[in-house]
This record gives C-alpha cells, structure tokens and sequence, in this order.
C-alpha cells in the first residue's frame, strides 16, 4: 500500500477541501500565505477533459499551483478507467503530491456522467477508477472524497469496497447525497467509518468533512470521532487565515481585513482576467464583508463591480472614512 508523503504527516491533520470556483490558484496562494493547511486540494477537473487536447488547454488553469501550497493533491473525477489512467499520468507529470478521486460531488451534470456521487451506486466502476488512477500515477498516492451513502447510509457497504483498493486516504462527508448540505453533518457515523476501518485492519486514514466551523472545532471532531484528520471547506470562505492557530481573522482591524480581500481581487485578476467571469469573486465579497459597521453598503457597491480597480476605489473609499 502507497501512502507516500501522508505518513510523515502529524495527526490530526487538517486539510482544505476542494471547492469548486472557491479554491482556485488565486485563493490558495493567499490560503498558503496567510494559514497553511497540512495539504492543500485543488478545485475538482474532469479527467475526461483533461484527454482531450482543447479541454486540456482549458483545464490546465485549475491545475495550476505554487511551491508554497505543497504538499498538494490534484482532484478528478472520471467513470472511465481508461480516462482516469492517461489523466492520472498527467498529474504525476505535472509534479504533485497526491492524486484524489472525487466521488461525492452531488451536481447533476456530474452525476450524469457516472461521476461524483453517482460512484456510490457502482462500487465495481468506483474500484476500476481507483485502481487504474493508481496505474497511471505511478508512485503518487491515491485518495477518494465520498459521502457516507446515496439515498441513506451505506459506509457498511460501500466503504469496504474503497478500502480493498488501498487507498492512502479516505475522506467522507458525514452526510448522504440526497441530504446535500442541508441538515447537519453527523459525526458520529465517522466513528462508525473508523470501526469499519480498523476492523478490515486497513491502514487507509480516514478524514471527517461537514460543519467544522474552525480548527479547534475540527479537532474536537476528529477527536470524538476517531477520524485521522478533519477536511475543512465552508469556513475558508472570506477566511484565509483559517488554518493559522496564531490569528483570528474576526480579531483583525477591518482596514486590515478588506485589504487582505483587495489582495486576493488583485491575484484573482492577474490570474484569471479574461479566462474566468470576474463574479466568481463575488460569492467571496459576501464572506469578507461581513460582521462590521457598513458592511451591507459597501458589500451591495462590491456586487456591482467587474474589476479589481473598481473594487479598490469602493474599498479605500470606505477605509478612508472609517479612519475619519
């Protein structure tokens, strides 16, 4: 069994998760700058994509990183082996830690695919997938993103069926497909996943996803849990320092705050101007501008712009004032 870098890893281990147009190379500089994470995702691509010359052109972007995310673990999602195997051998090409195959991800174009959730409902295709990633990345080792079922909890199914392939990692969102995000994340079918895992005595590592709201709340969930380590995603948002024990974002002088978000427009722009829409960022506005005097008025003026110069000048504009 592969585990590579993760056993030289400290638990529990906190990792960010993969979302999609939220933590794209822009986000995640500023993530590795500011709160470093033990491992760093990318946002999920399509390996199928990524096999084809002008989707691989496309796509090259999100898999773009810096030395300072590393280790760093690229995350696909595929229902044909054959795809995942020549996109994992580009993964490997392209220098990263670790590959992940993601089969929780509950969007229906995903799904139509075979893909992300859908994988739960074809244990045999999953098993396919993950062995044939492993062919084709060589030393690199492979994870999988899941949830604890479909319809309701299968862990006593289907994880066992993850686990003969021997993965290094396996992390489980503590809710089921049709549940989405919305009720709360149950932790305690973690334990249940951790029983399973240390009765089949596998030495995959079992990481918990859902409603951690920072890293002591995550570390106390992984605690009772038995989990590994603990997968954060929702809590980043408007948060780069998330992952740092030393500060808390909340605590910082909002002058302070709104210019760490002018920071991250700034390299959102250089990045991706004119190859992503510039309202991806918007989604972050709402979690920055949050929590402090005029921040309804100034995050309705944000939602309006299109360019980092329109965010500066709104966003000085108000710093200038609040220093008055």
């Amino acid at each position: 069994m592969n585990i590579g870098f993760w056993g030289k890893l400290q638990k529990p281990i906190m990792v960010l998760a993969p979302m999609a147009d939220v933590t794209d190379a822009a986000f995640r500089r500023l993530i590795a700058k500011y709160g470093k994470p033990d491992v760093t995702w990318t946002e999920f691509v399509s390996a199928d994509g990524l096999c084809h010359p002008e989707g691989r052109k496309k796509l090259l972007i999100d898999l773009a990183y810096t030395e300072s995310e590393r280790p760093i673990v690229a995350q696909l999602f595929s229902s044909k082996p054959e795809k995942m195997r020549e996109a994992a051998k580009l993964v490997r090409e392209l220098g990263f830690d670790g590959l992940d195959i993601n089969m929780g991800c509950p969007d229906k174009s995903v799904e139509k695919q075979g893909c992300g959730s859908a994988m739960i409902k074809n244990p045999k295709i999953a098993r396919a997938v993950i062995r044939a990633a492993k062919e084709g990345s060589g030393d690199l080792p492979v994870s999988v993103k899941t949830r604890i079922g479909y319809n309701k909890n299968e862990l006593e199914t289907w994880l066992p069926e993850l686990l003969a392939e021997e993965p290094a990692v396996v992390t489980i969102h503590a809710r089921t497909r049709k549940e989405m995000s919305d009720v709360p994340a149950r932790w305690e079918h973690l334990a249940e996943a951790v029983a399973i895992r240390d009765r089949l005595k596998s030495k995959t590592l079992i990481f918990g996803n859902g409603d951690a709201l920072d890293l002591a709340d995550a570390r106390e969930k992984v605690r009772s849990s038995g989990c590994d380590g603990a997968m954060l995603g929702r809590a980043i948002f408007g948060n780069p320092y998330l992952f740092n024990p030393k500060i808390k974002m909340t605590d910082m002088p909002v002058a302070d705050r709104l210019n760490v978000m002018l920071e991250h427009t700034k390299l959102f722009e250089e990045l991706f101007g004119g190859v992503k829409n510039f309202s991806v960022m918007k989604k972050h506005y709402k979690a920055y501008v949050n929590g402090f005097d005029g921040a309804k008025e100034l995050r309705v003026k944000l939602m309006e712009t299109e360019s980092f110069a329109q965010v500066f000048e709104i966003t000085q504009n108000y710093i200038q004032n609040i220093k008055k």
